[in-house]
This record gives structure tokens, sequence and C-alpha cells, in this order.
């Protein structure tokens, strides 16, 4: 590096935005993510012996794939490439691989080449890595914030350790908040101080994303005159600007949480679509947990819509599992869609009383015989213990059904499931009344 290099490199240190500035060079100045970086795990200690295999990074933003990889980049003895694949194509690959070969051939130098957003690359592209990893000619570090399984080509995975990186916690972005506050590679020069409940607050907002909170610190002292004392004091208005959020009075582990989970369930039930949005909204906004929001939509999809619309429980379990796929901001959408369709859909807890009915009948009469003729009877010598005797097998008989009693003798005649007339159950109901009537050959449609 010449003088010219040195003092351009120096200025854009300078220059660059604090998330940059801030971002760790060695492994203890990383922070979160202990699970994979802990001092004895895995990763920890392939990185301090510069032993590292192919890596798959897989994480939200702003949690520390990149932070990681620079890191292995400033502690490995390998040379370190690196690549983003929304700008780079087959070509730059290319080009790598022909270096890496040289380095090796020549040197015998390990070649690691960090691929950001490795997702964006095409199966084609992925392919092209495949040989030149296998044969080691290249040590793959890929980062993406998509599921790998989905995005991913299995042959890469299967020769990749797949890391996944969680969102940080609250006190992780405290943490590193008030390191960007004071250290000079930050805004320690600007004496810049912030509220406690500014700091809960930007902590909490940034959703596990370093880079998020970072970056509106940094708008905030920039942007902040200093008060009488001289210091940049960052208030909660402040960081409700920094960030675009204004602050929803939600404590994730108070009684507003409760409450508002309660009236986002009450409302479905009730059959209000525009009250559960915005209650769905306001959790939303306060960051709840989108899994957790799914969990209680499922729910009430059961307990309070039931068999008068059997859908609406599969409606539920479609959009928790396509949230976990598509993640937010499109999750609110998916959300959105199930509230509405169990809010709008007809009620009945009939499934939800018949359990509850069940249940206790069990607690009190206990351990009550089953008929024989209901028991297995696929074993040896069943026969002679009168396992399956007599059992009438519903298929054989007319519309598929046969008059035959089922629960135990002490509970005969016994009713737990009472269906409604909302919906599907008014169409159980006539079914059930048919079947009371104990005559196969009419129609129950009739």
């Amino acid at each position: 590096m010449d003088l010219f290099d040195y003092v351009r490199e120096k200025n854009e240190e300078k220059e660059s935005p604090l998330a940059a500035r801030m971002r760790p060079k060695t492994l203890d100045q990383i922070v979160g993510q202990e699970h994979i970086l802990a001092p004895g795990c895995l990763l920890h200690r392939a990185i301090e012996a510069d032993q590292l295999s192919s890596l798959l990074f897989y994480g939200p933003p702003g949690t520390g794939k990149t932070t990681i990889a620079k890191v292995i980049a400033n502690t490995t003895k390998a040379e370190f490439t690196q690549i983003n694949a929304t700008v780079s194509g087959k070509k730059d690959m290319e080009e790598v691989v022909e270096k890496a070969k040289n380095t090796k051939g020549m040197y015998g130098k390990k070649t690691i080449l960090f691929i950001d957003e490795i997702h964006r690359f095409n199966k084609g592209q992925q392919d092209f890595l495949l040989p030149f990893v296998e044969d080691g000619t290249v040590i793959l570090i890929g980062a993406t914030t998509e599921n790998p399984y989905f995005e991913v080509n299995p042959a890469l995975i299967s020769r990749s350790v797949i890391f996944e990186l969680k969102p940080l916690t609250i006190e992780n972005i405290k943490d590193l908040i008030m390191r960007a506050l004071t250290e000079d590679r930050g805004l320690g020069a600007y004496g810049g101080v912030i509220d406690e409940d500014a700091l809960e607050f930007l902590a909490d907002q940034s959703g596990g994303d370093a880079r998020r909170a970072l970056n509106a610190i940094e708008l905030g002292v920039l942007t902040t005159k200093p008060s009488e004392d001289g210091k940049i004091r960052i208030t909660l208005d402040v960081a409700q600007e920094c960030i675009q959020k204004r602050a929803v009075r939600y404590d994730k582990a108070g009684d507003n949480h409760y409450d508002t989970i309660s009236a986002f369930i009450k409302s479905m039930r009730g059959s209000d679509p525009d009250a559960a949005l915005y209650y769905l909204a306001k959790m939303l906004y306060a960051g709840e947990s989108i899994t957790f929001i799914a969990r209680r939509i499922m729910i009430c999809a059961s307990e309070d819509v039931g068999m008068a619309d059997p859908n609406a429980l599969q409606v539920a379990v479609s959009a928790s599992l396509a949230i976990e796929r598509v993640g937010m901001p499109e999750a609110q959408i998916i959300l959105a869609q199930a509230a509405v369709y169990v809010a709008t859909a007809p009620k009945s807890n009939a499934s939800y009383m018949g359990i509850a009915e069940a249940m206790e009948t069990v607690k009190k009469t206990g351990n009550l015989q089953i008929p024989p003729y209901l028991q297995d009877a696929h074993y040896k010598n069943s026969a002679s213990l009168g396992r399956g005797i007599g059992y009438q097998y519903a298929h054989d008989y007319p519309k598929h059904y046969v008059n035959q009693q089922y629960l135990p003798d002490e509970l005969e005649g016994t009713k737990f499931f009472r269906p409604g007339t909302n919906g599907y159950e008014q169409r159980i109901r006539e079914y059930m009344d048919w079947i009371q009537k104990k005559d196969p050959e009419s129609d129950p449609e009739s």
C-alpha cells in the first residue's frame, strides 16, 4: 500500500457509516450469537485455529453474518476474497477460482471465498462452485437471509456447515448503542448521551437488527443540537423520529401484552374483522413475534370456529407455515388474511366444549372397559380372548353406516359433541339426525 492508498483508506474509515466503523475486527468484539461463538463452540474453535471448512451463515439482516466473515478475514492466513451475489456473476467467480488455483499451486495457500446474499445466485451459478468447493480450491462462506434449505443447492448444503444466526437481544442492541456513543471509532467525539427510555425504545424497535439501531443513533447524534451543557442528548422524541416509529405502549412481559392479544382473540371470536386487524397491527407495530400471533390464530380457528368452518384451521395452519418461509414485512399480509378469515367465519365451540366434557368424564370415571369387539385383533390368538369378535365393519353396510355401540357400556348414549346450526355444522347436524333414525336406506340429504 502506497501513501495515497493509506490516506484514502483512512478517509474512508472516517466517512463510512457508523455501522461499518463499529464492525468488530476480532471474535471478542462481537456482540450476541453466543450459541455459535462462545468459547468452546465449534465455530469459535475453527476460527481461532484457522481450520475452516465451507460455511453457510443464515439469519435476519443485521445479525452479524458479514461481521463474522470480516473477523475471519482479519484472522485467517488464507487468501480472503469477497463478492456480493446481487452485483456479481459467473465471470467474477471464474476470476476468483482462477486466482485461487494459482495461489494454491504457487504458494500452497488456501482461498476463502465469501459470497454475501448467496441466495441471489441462480442454480447454474451455484453449481459452478461445486467442483472447486469439492476439491478444496476455495473454501466457501455464504451468507443469506433466506432459509438455505429452500434457496441454496442441496449439493452445496451437503458440503457446508450451516450456522443459524438469531436476532440480537434487546440487551445486545443496548450494548452496541452505548459502545457507539462512547468509543472513538464511533461517535465518542460528539459527547452524545441517551435517555434510558430512548435507549430501551431503540433497542426494542430495531427488531434485533444491529445495523438499524446504529443507523438510527448516528442520525440522532448528527442531527441534534447540543444542549446547554454541550452534550447531544438523545431523547425518546428524537429516537422515534430517527427510527420512524412512534412508541406504542406494549410491554411484551406486562399486562398490555396480554390485554392486546386477548382483545385480538375476542375480536376474531366476536366476528369483528376490523378490530382484529387493528389489534394485529398494534402487535406487529410493537414488534410482537409473528409466530406467537400465528399460534393464537390457529387456536382460535379450532376453539371458536371449529366444525362450523373446518377450512379455518387449514387457513390458519397454512398461514403459520407461510410466515416462517416469507418473514416480515410480507408476513403481516398473510397474518391479516388468516385473522380476517377466522373473524368472518361462522362460529362454533362445539369441539372445544366436547373435548372439555370428555376430559372431565375421563377424569371422573377412570379407565372404563373398551367393548371387546373394538379392541385390537391384529395378533395371534386374539380371538381366544374375545378381541374383535362381533365387530361390524361400517363400509360393508349401506351408506357406510351400521348401528353399533362404540362407547363403554357405562357411557352408552352419552353426548359430547353437539353440533350447532352455523355453517358446516348444520350439515353435520342433519347427518347425525339421520344416523339417530337408524335407517340406513334413507338419504341424509333429503
